[in-house]
């Protein structure tokens, strides 16, 4: 691989690399029935995002960055049910019997098949790819370029989830990871 035309995709995924390995870290000791329930502080319930639903949601982006690249994003692509429950407009909410949300299994396996599958695209992609226009018309005027948005996706979107996953943790009782 000619490193000299793949400096922006391995910029990226350092970014990326970093954000899979804290998510890995903050899954340590979370148990399947804790997976898809809201906090409790001081006996108090706290609606906040808890694992599942971080997760889930940072499954349905690696696909994009992968297909904006010119890649197969097939193997990646979110279900209709993953679309549903973990859109940006999808509310988080506590699934004490688990029958809201798939398995911790399904979503961590998704998570995980679709970042490593993104980090490996921005990786074989040329430079000249990451300065294409953003086709996401939304998203545009924050992100002008496909590698903008890629950037973010791989980088801040995962790292600003997995400190919700972390302040979940701590209010669980399970601490730092």
């Amino acid at each position: 691989m000619n490193h000299t035309n793949h400096v922006i995709g391995n910029i990226i995924s350092a970014s990326a690399r970093l954000g899979l390995g804290y998510a890995e870290r903050m899954l340590t000791g979370v148990r399947p029935d804790q997976f898809a329930r809201f906090a409790t502080a001081d006996g108090r319930v706290i609606e906040s995002n808890h694992p599942c639903f971080i997760l889930g949601h940072l499954s349905l982006y690696p696909s994009r960055v992968v297909s904006e690249l010119g890649g197969d994003a097939s193997s990646v692509l979110p279900s209709d049910t993953f679309n549903k429950l973990f859109s940006k407009e999808a509310k988080c909410v506590d699934d004490p019997d688990g029958t809201v949300y798939p398995s911790m299994d399904e979503v961590v396996s998704a998570f995980r098949s679709g970042y490593e599958k993104a980090i490996e695209a921005v990786e074989q992609a040329s430079d000249d790819q990451f300065i294409i226009e953003n086709p996401n018309e939304a998203m545009r005027g924050k992100f002008p370029t496909i590698g903008g948005a890629h950037a973010f996706y791989l980088g801040g979107h995962i790292t600003l989830h997995m400190g919700q996953f972390s302040a979940w943790r701590r209010m669980m009782g399970l601490g730092p990871a």
